[in-house]
């Protein structure tokens, strides 16, 4: 209890996070994001009046900016599903039009997410079988072979393919893009090692492995000019191998996302499973307690999306128990991140799908109306 005899609310300890936030043209009046979350519910990948809805609900309810579940950009072999949303053709074009006149319309920030699945869609996909699936050296996240490996023709046919998506995407009036290179997908699969094991200018140092994805960057960058905003998501997790580390230390972690900022990289979005936990296990007393965001944020100078089970008590993925901690405690700890400089937008996935009027309810301490999340 404060002197007062008050408890601190909810809305006193996140109320920093409801000042606005400026990134070039992307302008959201609030630092509450709502998390590109996979629903495979747009039949022929063409957004209907189902997801319109979801979306405008979600901006109805405060979040500030939403970033869209994956969208598929053209091939090769880019998804496993008939029911993810593509963004290229004329009639996901549309779709993705309506949603993002309602999210405007309601007051938010929309960014799409651009997403090529590579090996993660798996040796049977649903979505155009007859095609395998393609990774920089054919093989999955677990080591063994998957697909085949992706030719020089293909890499430039994936660089084309996200510049089409990017290019549609600020034609429709998205806020922003964001770049899908985490849990797996074909530009993360470049930079890990258990994955890439190419032999030419793409394969070997880390150096070499970051080349693929800062090409697919700088192409966009290229194309959509210096003030179009291009987020970046990375992680060190993959589906299926939550126990994947593609930077071991500070020093390699600095060799991914210093050349991603080069390349024209805007923001950066560290996806992890737990937000409270250190990055790395670092003896320095000043530095040991950064979680993956701060790092990211103090190696590549850019200004970092914090995500990782906010406000929930267990990872999204994965058998691990509960944690102890309840959601009061977690957001208090959310904001010394934050008083700490470790992030800048705070991203919120599984609340939001439990409750699109979190944001409000959170601000308006109306804790006994939230609609918890379920696993």
């Amino acid at each position: 209890m404060s002197e007062s005899g008050i408890s601190p609310t909810r809305t006193t300890v996140l109320e920093p996070l409801y000042e606005s936030f400026e990134l070039s043209s992307w302008k959201a009046r609030n630092r509450f994001v709502m998390a590109p979350m996979t629903r495979e519910s747009s039949p022929g990948g063409i957004p209907n009046a189902h997801d319109v809805e979801y979306y405008r609900q979600r901006a109805a309810g405060g979040v500030g900016t939403i970033f869209t579940e994956g969208t598929l950009v053209r091939g090769p072999a880019a998804g496993s599903s008939s029911g993810m949303p593509h963004m290229y053709g004329e009639q996901s074009a549309a779709g993705w039009r309506r949603v993002v006149e309602a999210v405007h319309g309601e007051g938010a920030a929309i960014i799409s997410q651009l997403m090529h699945m590579g090996v993660m869609r798996g040796a049977e996909p649903e979505f155009e079988p007859h095609l395998a699936s393609v990774g920089p050296s054919g093989i999955g996240v677990d080591g063994e072979r998957l697909g085949r490996e992706l030719t020089l023709a293909d890499l430039d046919a994936i660089v084309a393919a996200y510049v089409e998506s990017a290019n549609l995407a600020s034609e429709l009036g998205f806020d922003g893009i964001e770049i899908h290179g985490a849990h797996g997908m074909v530009l993360d699969t470049f930079i890990w090692s258990r994955t890439n094991q190419r032999t030419d200018r793409y394969g070997g140092t880390l150096q070499n492995r970051i080349k693929f994805p800062t090409e697919v960057v700088s192409a966009v960058r290229d194309a959509v000019g210096p003030n179009f905003p291009i987020s970046y998501r990375f992680s060190q997790w993959k589906v299926g191998a939550y126990d994947a580390v593609v930077a071991s230390t500070p020093t390699e972690l600095e060799q991914v996302l210093v050349p991603l900022a080069d390349a024209g990289v805007n923001i950066l979005h560290p996806s992890t499973r737990r937000h409270w936990l250190p990055a790395f296990p670092l003896e320095n007393a000043t530095d040991r307690q950064l979680g993956l965001s701060g790092w990211a944020k103090k190696l590549a100078g850019l200004p970092t999306i914090m995500v990782g089970s906010v406000a929930v008590n267990r990872p999204f993925v994965g058998d691990e128990a509960p944690d102890e901690h309840d959601r009061e405690h977690k957001l208090r700890y959310v904001m010394e991140q934050y008083d700490r400089g470790e992030f800048d937008l705070l991203a919120l996935g599984r609340p939001l799908l439990a409750d699109p009027e979190w944001v409000n309810k959170i601000r308006s301490d109306d804790s006994t109306n939230i609609v918890e999340f379920r696993s």
